[in-house]
């Protein structure tokens, strides 16, 4: 699925499960806490810090599709075409980008 597809599917479930959106600040603290969830389990699965038999049964895909719901919420919302920006994104990262990561000691 594409990401325009996934903004029109996430819209489609606000209207059969939802009552609407919550609001932007709302969505954006959501966003965050959602973020952390996924911190908590990198930095204790892959991270230095022990991981705790609660923590063990955490689903990571989960946690970060939680992460790009609200990210397709947020851009709904906002009037944001995420494919579009998406897109034009990784064409600038591929610009300005190749040549930084080609020549990066730290990755060879």
């Amino acid at each position: 699925m594409d990401i325009k597809n996934a903004q029109l599917e996430v819209d489609q479930w606000i209207k059969n499960h939802g009552v609407r959106y919550f609001n932007e600040l709302t969505n954006m603290a959501q966003l965050t806490e959602e973020v952390g969830e996924v911190a908590r389990i990198i930095a204790r699965r892959y991270g230095e810090q022990s991981e705790k038999e609660s923590d063990k049964e955490k689903d990571l895909g989960e946690e970060l599709a939680d992460v790009v719901f609200v990210v397709l919420c947020l851009a709904n919302q906002t009037g944001i075409d995420l494919q579009k920006a998406f897109d034009n994104k990784l064409k600038l990262k591929a610009n300005r980008d190749h040549d930084r990561h080609q020549n990066n000691e730290k990755l060879k």
